[in-house]
This record gives C-alpha cells, structure tokens and sequence, in this order.
C-alpha cells in the first residue's frame, strides 16, 4: 500500500517543520514553494519556549539550531535626555528551562530556514522550487493544484503553510482588504556594540513615538527592529537601497540610548516594512484544504509569536491526524472534516486572542508625547512587579 500523499504549499519556516512530522507518521508528503529557492527575505525572531517544545519532537532538531539564547530580558526607556531602566529579569537557558522548560532563541530567519529545509530533505522529503499555486481543484478523494508554470499535482489533502500573502487563502476565501495599522518597522543586524558585551539581553528599548527590541543571533551579531509611526510602507521586507540605508543610519534614531543607537549606526541589511492588521477567518478549510500559521491567523510581530503559533498548529493538527487516522490511510473527506474542525475549534480562540494582544502591544509601546510616555513607563514598571509578585505566591 502506498502512503498517502499530502502537498504542504510554502517551504518558509512552518511549511518543512509540518512535512517532517508528516515522513516520520508515515504520510508521504510533498512541498511546493512559490521562490526560486530559499530566500532571504525578513531578517530575525526568536523561538519561545512554546514552539521549541513542538520542535523538541524532533529529535536532536532543537539541540542544532543556529542561534543564540540571550541571557537578560531588559526594558529601559530613552526619554527626553534621561535613560533609565525600568525592568530586569533572568531569562538565561537554564532559568527559562527551570520556569518554562525551553529556553529563548534568537534566530536570523534566513539561516533557520536553510537549517530545516536541509532537514527536510534529509528526512526523504521533496522540494520543488519556482511552483506558485494559482489553482486548486477538489474531487471526492483528492485535491488538484495547478500551478502559474502549468504544472499540475495530485495528492490527497493540502496544508496550506504559504504565510502572510497566502495563495492558498486566497483561493479557499477570496482576496481580502489588508489595512494599515499606521504603524512601520525598520529592522536591521548589527555587529554586538559595545554597550551588550558580554550581556547578550533581550532588549526592549522605548523612546518618545518609537519601540525598539534587540536580541543576539550569535555571539558577534544583534538583531534589531524600531517600530514607529509613518505615512503607509509597502509590507513587503525587502532591503532598503545603499542611499536608504545610510539615510537610516545617520538619522534621530543613530543617537538613541543603551546601544540602540550603536545598532542603527552599524545596521546592515536594513529594511523597512508597513504592519497591516487582516480580516480574522471563522473557518481555516474547505473540504479537502487547510490552513496553517500565517496563512490561517497573520499577526503583528510585536508579542514574537508568529513562527511559534505555526509550530503549535502543526502539534495539534498533527495530534488530531493520529487520533482519527492512526492508519495513516488514505482519509475520507468526512474523516477530514472531523480533523479539520477539531483543529480549528481548538486554536481559533488561542490564536485570535494573541492576534489581538499583538496588535494592542504595538500601541502600548508606541505612543507620543513626554507625559504618556512617562505613563507607559510606569505601567511597564507596575506589570513587571505584579508578574513578579504573583510568582512569589505560587
């Protein structure tokens, strides 16, 4: 008996993580990835504890991850000539692992998803490159794609992993309107300046309109991005031009406090995008088609749960795959559904909320004028000692 053959549409961060679990159930799945190759668009996040215990079922996946754990979580503020930090925490490996299990790791996009793509294909799992999905055509037992080069595949249901400007989506619900949060993010790497070394922190740093969070992807490397309010960017993370970039750099921002400033003067790479908020989805399938991460709930990047909501999906749809398949045979779309749904009803609530948490966490740290900065302040000084103050009573 042949294994049941299942397309995974995007071969970004989510898509090769899904077909892994997919080969080691026994299903056979296939990806297909709209670029050329793997790309080099976006530039870093960092992986909670939430995603790499999903990916600890991997084994040895979590152990060779090319990244970096910082050590400190700090949030200090840059306000009218005065720096003052206003929280600290250890969130080193093996604090983290005592209070969560998992530790931070800071991840350049780029390099992470060369890493599983490469374990991807180490696992027997085949790629094709240049396939943008155009079409999709649904039978009693299958799901047909077509692709923009002509090409047509077959396979039994479809994942559809295929991010924030989802073809897959478009297709099960039609084009929706994205609108502009007024808020852009410019974002960069950086050598580690002065000020970080030997610290290597998580830092939130806030300043009079503007929110900057910087983390270490290796041991000479920050990574950065500013969150700010502008006239609308296009919401595509491509590398500014040379002029652009030295514009960036030379600009109010290079005089920011606790390094900030050292990290924009030195950026490389630096991009600028608009943050859009999209219509929530009620349903996240249509027959035979589901979809995942992004493609299903794109969110701001300002609680860093993107990637690590993906990895929680691919849990519970891959949990749900054992409970009403366990023969891994090839389903009934009835036998789909039931997935389908499960799945859905499941993380609809998590994800929406986050979704929303995200968005207000944009505005909260991004607000005008000394005085409500000052109250923001405050506030973040108040909310750490009550995190504190509730986990001296557990």
């Amino acid at each position: 008996m042949t294994n049941t053959r299942v397309m995974v549409v995007g071969a970004g961060i989510a898509g090769p993580i899904l077909a892994i679990f997919l080969k080691t159930r026994g299903y056979d799945p296939i990806m297909y990835e709209r670029l050329p190759s793997p790309g080099e668009g976006g530039l870093s996040f960092v992986l909670q504890p939430n995603g790499l215990r999903v990916l600890s079922l991997i084994p040895g996946l979590v152990e060779r991850i090319p990244g970096y754990s910082p050590d400190r979580m700090v949030h200090c503020s840059s306000l009218d000539g005065k720096e003052d930090i206003l929280t600290e925490a250890d969130i080193s490996p093996d604090a983290a692992r005592e209070q969560f299990g998992f530790p931070f790791i800071g991840v350049r996009r780029a390099e992470f998803q060369r890493f599983l793509i490469d374990t991807a294909e180490k696992h027997g799992i085949e790629i094709k490159w240049g396939h943008q999905a155009i079409e999709y055509e649904q039978s009693e037992d299958a799901v047909e794609v077509t692709f923009a080069n002509g090409v047509k595949d077959t396979a039994s249901f479809v994942v559809g992993c295929d991010g924030l400007h989802s073809n897959t989506r478009i297709a099960l619900f039609g084009k929706e309107k994205a609108d502009f949060t007024g808020l852009v993010q410019f974002g960069g790497l950086s050598p580690t300046p002065p000020a970080f070394s030997g610290k290597f922190a998580l830092v939130n740093n806030y300043g009079n309109g503007r929110h900057m969070v910087s983390y270490p992807i290796s041991e000479d490397k920050y990574a950065w991005a500013i969150t700010t309010r502008q006239a609308e960017a296009k919401e595509d993370w491509k590398t500014q031009h040379v002029e652009q970039q030295d514009e960036i750099r030379r600009g109010p921002l290079s005089d920011w406090g606790f390094g900030a400033g050292d990290l924009v003067r030195t950026g490389q790479n630096i991009i600028k995008y608009g943050l859009y908020d999209r219509p929530e989805l009620k349903s996240w399938f249509k027959g035979r088609i589901v979809l995942l991460g992004d493609a299903a709930h794109p969110t701001s990047p300002h609680l860093g749960q993107g990637a690590n909501q993906a990895f929680e999906d691919i849990y519970h749809l891959m949990r749900l795959l054992k409970k009403y398949n366990p023969s891994t045979g090839q389903p009934s779309t009835e036998l789909l559904s039931q997935v389908f749904i499960d799945y859905q009803d499941l993380r609809l609530p998590r994800t929406s909320e986050l979704v929303r948490g995200a968005r207000q966490q944009g505005e909260v740290r991004v607000v005008e004028g000394i005085e409500a900065c000052r109250v923001r302040n405050e506030k973040i000084r108040i909310g750490s000692r009550d995190d504190a103050a509730r986990k001296a009573t557990k």
